[in-house]
């Protein structure tokens, strides 16, 4: 009895969403060239929040080299975009990961991700809305900030912001009032929002040539001796402190790859380019070379920022909130600092209406899914999910510092795209998988009715014909059986290199230096991790068309 609850259990949480018919309209449009969807995958990547993420990044993590970070964060969306394009390839629908991996992985795999997805969009939208505050109190002297701040730090605890920011709050309510009554992001806005956020980058790099230093990319602790109140609080021993250890590099190879972590949030509209590639007359080609081309321009626009951004200020001087603001500031500019904060405050608007639109739609579908709240979605409009996502917006936006609200968008969209590539690693080795709703009960019939065959011989358990299983598969095409020991073998991996990072995030001294016992478990999660991949390896592949598959990038006989 215990048996066939766990199984029933197991069952509900690896279940699919049947996948609706497709509706007459959904095919019937014109067909993208590859120069629109670049153009679609600039105007999502390039958001004018990430140039508050540069400041943050740049003053707290990484210094100058930010410019290598997003080296790092371009390739590895590269791809992660490609798997986001097969795993569409699997549902060739409008939707999201959400979606996506509901119909093709189950419910656990959709829960996660839907999640996830809503971390990132409220932290992404509550940054956005910090910046807006802080951009319109530098406008005025920050006045506002600092009356707030001599009301209420004094009384705040440590791991919250310094004061309430009235202001998040108040443009939170305002943008959500606006939803209610039914605004939407117009194509018009959408074409003045790009040309903006491309006049920012340009005029940017432009002054850096102009205004930068490139002694600012070799500091010194003599130089932070110069321009800081040289209090012995400011660096520890040995020269490290808040502020690095000076050079392109200040804070190692570690401070590279943590700001990767971070400003990867800044590519993670271009999926939007899967979407809408569709309707390409190829999709095969025209989703990764459009995809390549919108990462890349991205790439140089925000490399060229933070270049210019670096050489202009020295990067511990470099206001982490409004940075660009600043740097103008710094360099003697002070009309250029008011012509950049009249188009931050139009973009970031454009950029916080653009966040908390998908949030409410997302949070309409998972509560339709019963993932959340059904009562969210019983008005129409739905009225309680763009209020719930208005007040947790506001929320956070109000009272969490802007470094905690993007840790916040990272910590969502990294398992995201990291269980969107699992899905891809189960999904190439599963039989062929009906997904339409009337197909998907045949084949469930089709499956208990051969279940319940007695006719049909059962294999032995032994554990030599288990481990004979998963070295020499007994079909050279995906069975059930084969399905389900990749399917246990990819969770498997996701635990152990969970595992595995944190011994290292948290122990990597240790680890490296030879200590016994993390070193033996860091050897052994390796060597696990190694056999559980090579299991994988050896099942039988799926090698039925799609419209986009990574590795066959140039198959001429993929279907329209």
């Amino acid at each position: 009895m215990l048996r066939q609850y766990a199984r029933q259990f197991v069952q509900k949480l690896v279940r699919r969403r049947p996948l609706e018919p497709r509706e007459e309209s959904e095919s019937r449009r014109a067909p993208l060239s590859i120069l629109r969807l670049v153009l679609l995958g600039v105007g999502r990547t390039l958001g004018a929040g990430v140039y508050v993420l540069a400041g943050v990044t740049v003053m707290f993590i990484t210094g100058p080299a930010i410019i290598i970070s997003f080296l790092v964060v371009a390739l590895s969306s590269v791809l992660s975009g490609l798997c986001y394009a097969e795993l569409w390839a699997w549902v060739p629908r409008s939707g999201s990961a959400y979606l996506y991996s509901y119909v093709t992985m189950g419910e656990l795999c959709a829960f996660v991700i839907g999640w996830d997805l809503l971390l990132y969009l409220v932290a992404a939208a509550s940054c956005v809305t910090r910046a807006w505050s802080y951009t319109f109190d530098s406008l005025i002297g920050n006045h506002i900030s600092q009356a707030l701040e001599r009301t209420f730090s004094p009384h705040t605890p440590s791991f919250l912001a310094p004061y309430p920011d009235f202001i998040s709050l108040g443009l939170v309510l305002l943008m959500t009032g606006l939803l209610v009554r039914g605004a939407r992001v117009t194509t018009l806005i959408f074409k003045v929002s790009t040309g903006l956020n491309l006049f920012v980058p340009i005029f940017m790099i432009l002054s850096g040539v102009i205004k930068g230093d490139l002694h600012n990319w070799q500091l010194t602790e003599q130089d932070y001796s110069l321009n800081t109140s040289g209090s012995s609080s400011t660096f520890r021993s040995g020269g490290l402190g808040p502020l690095g250890s000076g050079g392109f590099v200040p804070f190692g190879f570690e401070g590279i790859l943590q700001g990767a972590a971070i400003l990867f949030t800044s590519y993670f509209d271009v999926h939007a380019i899967v979407t809408a590639g569709k309707q390409a007359p190829n999709p095969q080609r025209s989703i990764p070379l459009s995809m390549v081309i919108s990462i890349f321009i991205g790439f140089l626009a925000y490399s060229g920022v933070s270049a210019a951004l670096t050489l202009m200020v020295p990067y511990y001087q470099i206001h982490p909130y409004s940075p660009l603001l600043q740097a103008f500031l710094h360099v003697g500019w002070a009309s250029a600092k008011y012509a950049i904060a009249v188009v931050f405050l139009c973009t970031l608007l454009y950029s916080l209406l653009g966040s908390m639109f998908p949030m409410f739609q997302l949070i309409c579908i998972m509560a339709d899914d019963g993932l959340l709240f059904r009562s969210l979605t019983q008005i129409n409009p739905p009225i309680m999910a763009i209020m719930a996502s208005g007040i947790l917006t506001g929320f956070m936006a109000s009272l969490l510092r802007i470094l905690d609200l993007v840790k916040l968008m990272s910590a969502g969209v990294l398992p995201a795209y990291t269980l969107m590539a699992v899905s891809i690693l189960v999904l190439r080795y599963q039989p062929d998988k009906n997904l339409s709703k009337n197909e998907k009960i045949e084949e469930e019939i089709e499956i208990s009715d051969h279940e319940a065959s007695p006719s049909e011989p059962v294999p032995e358990a032994g554990t030599s014909s288990i481990l004979k299983t998963l070295w020499y598969p007994t079909s050279p095409t995906p069975t059930r059986k084969s399905g389900q020991i990749v399917y246990g073998c990819a969770f498997l991996l996701v635990l152990l290199l969970t595992i595995l990072s944190l011994i290292l995030a948290q122990r990597p001294s240790q680890v490296f230096s030879g200590d016994p016992v993390l070193t033996t478990v860091a050897v052994l999660l390796l060597l696990l991790i190694t056999g559980a991949t090579v299991i994988i390896w050896r099942q039988p592949q799926n090698t039925s068309p799609l419209y986009f598959r990574v590795g066959d990038l140039m198959c001429p006989e993929c279907p329209p």
